[in-house]
């Protein structure tokens, strides 16, 4: 009997040293990584790489490519007009499709400048957000502060994690929940800078009526990418914001509803203004339906 009560302690042990090594590792690695890829700015853009990707002039790059489109514009209403004497469809007025394309083919090919001062001001509005906080609760208002806050509220240390209780329970669903953030807004990470390479194409579209939608749903998404963060921010500076106990239950299932909501976000910004999805087994298929 005895053996056997060591042999099952001896399993226990075992299964939380791998759990109480996986949460260290996890809880030291990854989530300041995730402030970083969460609280995008205008850093993004300071990539050589990218900037060479997007076009440093209207010579090469993207650019080049959007540049050459703007003959394209240029040819097919040429045709589309000439048609329309032999169809009698109407179309718009050639002033008023010179003076559009004059216009977007300016703002097109300052894009980069356009997207550096969006960047700039939505980074602004959530670190203003979190600046309040640490103003307010004399804390950094972050994904790895509220990690270390977590772990004290729960008395949870790397040594003495016992996976079998429901300290060890809610920290695990914690860990693991904060891991699929990291996922999540990694795939965000990645579309925000996707949307910005399009960026050229999507204000080209404003030249043509019927290709104008392709612009709003690209504002659309790429708004709703950027928003999210300021979503995250009011999350976390709520969470800061209340006075949790070690000893409290209901403390410790707040912290799950707050990382909850903060694995939502992205639904709730998509339900309110659209967007594509940063969850990764939805995005994919979002991509597809731009239009809608």
């Amino acid at each position: 009997m005895e053996q056997t009560n060591n042999i099952t302690q001896t399993i226990i042990d075992t299964i939380n040293t791998i759990f109480e090594n996986l949460f260290s590792s996890i809880d030291n690695n990854l989530y300041s990584v995730l402030d970083d890829i969460t609280f995008i700015s205008s850093d993004i853009l300071h990539d050589k790489n990218f900037e060479n990707i997007f076009g440093t002039n209207t010579t090469n790059g993207i650019l080049l490519i959007a540049n050459s489109l703007l003959l394209a514009y240029i040819l097919y209403y040429a045709i589309k007009y000439l048609l329309s004497h032999l169809t009698y469809i109407g179309v718009e007025n050639p002033s008023s499709f010179i003076i559009k394309l004059i216009i977007f083919g300016i703002f097109m090919n300052f894009s980069f400048f356009l997207l550096y001062l969006l960047l700039d001001l939505n980074s602004n509005i959530s670190l203003a957000i979190r600046n309040l906080g640490e103003n307010l609760f004399n804390k950094n208002i972050s994904f790895s502060e509220l990690i270390n806050t977590i772990n004290t509220n729960m008395s949870i240390s790397s040594s003495s994690i016992n996976i079998f209780t429901i300290d060890g329970l809610i920290k695990g669903t914690l860990t693991l929940s904060l891991l699929s953030l990291v996922l999540s807004y990694s795939f965000r990470y990645i579309m925000v800078k996707v949307f910005i390479l399009i960026s050229p194409f999507a204000i080209l579209s404003l030249c043509l009526n019927n290709t104008s939608w392709f612009f709003k749903s690209w504002l659309r998404n790429i708004f709703s990418l950027l928003f999210i963060q300021n979503i995250v921010s009011l999350v976390l500076l709520i969470l800061f914001s209340m006075d949790f106990s070690s000893d409290n239950l209901f403390s410790k299932f707040i912290y799950i509803g707050g990382i909850y909501v903060l694995i939502k976000a992205n639904s709730f910004v998509r339900e309110f203004i659209g967007g594509v999805s940063t969850n990764i087994s939805q995005g994919a298929n979002n991509i597809s339906k731009l239009k809608i």
